[in-house]
């Protein structure tokens, strides 16, 4: 399983979408079901503030997230793009991957 860790510190007005947006239902998930490698996306809120998130995004393997990416590049950057109007600051905390291709 590949799995990557996001941080977002969201902007206070737009936090309900975010949460929308980046959700196990959101929009992202929604793009991320069209590959059959794609395992789901958990989101996490801050405890100290609410602001806050983190999202684990999980696929089958790092050689299929990337091929993912590949082929669907222009709609995920149309998609990332958008969302920045959501988002004060985003950062990757890292990935973990136990090498199962």
């Amino acid at each position: 399983m590949y799995r990557i860790v996001w941080q977002f510190e969201v902007k206070p007005e737009r936090a309900a979408e975010f949460v929308d947006i980046y959700g196990p239902a959101g929009k992202w998930a929604t793009f991320f079901r069209k590959s059959p490698d794609y395992a789901g996306t958990e989101l996490f809120r801050g405890t100290t503030n609410a602001l806050h998130f983190v999202t684990l995004d999980s696929w089958r393997s790092r050689v299929a997230y990337e091929q993912f990416r590949k082929a669907n590049a222009d709609e995920y950057a149309a998609l990332d793009d958008w969302c920045e109007q959501l988002i004060d600051r985003e950062r990757t905390l890292g990935v973990t991957d136990d090498g199962r291709d």
